[in-house]
């Protein structure tokens, strides 16, 4: 009994979902998210809420049932809330700016890296008052590509273990090495 699969999604007000053969497709307030899923799970709406069901209990469908309503969910929650990630840009002389809708990252090449925004994808850009450090907020309603998207853009410089200069997501934690200890 898949605990995930079995509970039901909420459908707020103003989101309406459909499906045809393989392609379910959700509408909401900030756009419409389309996705091609396994024809054997279901999904059903039934008293404002979307209910996804597997045919049988073989180990493929169980693994597909709460693949499938977590996909669904994340279409929902990127229809009516948007998911954002946010980047923190360390290290002295390392910024980011906005050129037009393209980011511009200075973190340590002997050029700019210039990063075009995929469809449905936004960036902002500020400078963090504590630390006085750029960061980039990477916007969409898509949560898989925004993903893919933060992914790129820390890849261009991730952080290094030695200072911790570069790209890295807000949260996370970089354990530094201790470096040369020297002779004694």
């Amino acid at each position: 009994m898949s605990r995930i699969g079995q509970t039901p999604i909420p459908l707020p007000a103003g989101v309406q979902i459909s499906r045809e053969d393989d392609v379910i497709t959700v509408k909401g307030p900030k756009g419409t998210l389309s996705k091609k899923l396994p024809a054997d799970i279901t999904v059903e709406v039934e008293d404002n809420n979307i209910l996804c069901k597997r045919p049988s209990n073989d180990r493929q469908h169980r693994a597909l049932h709460g693949l499938v309503r977590s996909l669904v969910n994340n279409m929902v929650v990127g229809v009516t809330k948007g998911y954002e990630k946010r980047l923190n840009v360390l290290g002295v002389g390392y910024r980011a700016e906005m050129q037009g809708k393209n980011l511009v990252l200075t973190v340590g090449l002997s050029h700019q890296v210039t990063i075009e925004p995929e469809e449905g994808i936004t960036f902002e850009v500020g400078t963090d008052t504590n630390t006085r450090s750029s960061f980039i907020l990477v916007k969409g309603i898509d949560k898989e590509v925004l993903g893919q998207q933060a992914a790129n853009i820390r890849g261009v410089r991730p952080p290094e273990p030695y200072k911790g200069k570069g790209i890295r997501y807000a949260g996370e934690i970089v354990r530094l090495k201790a470096g040369k200890a020297g002779k004694k």
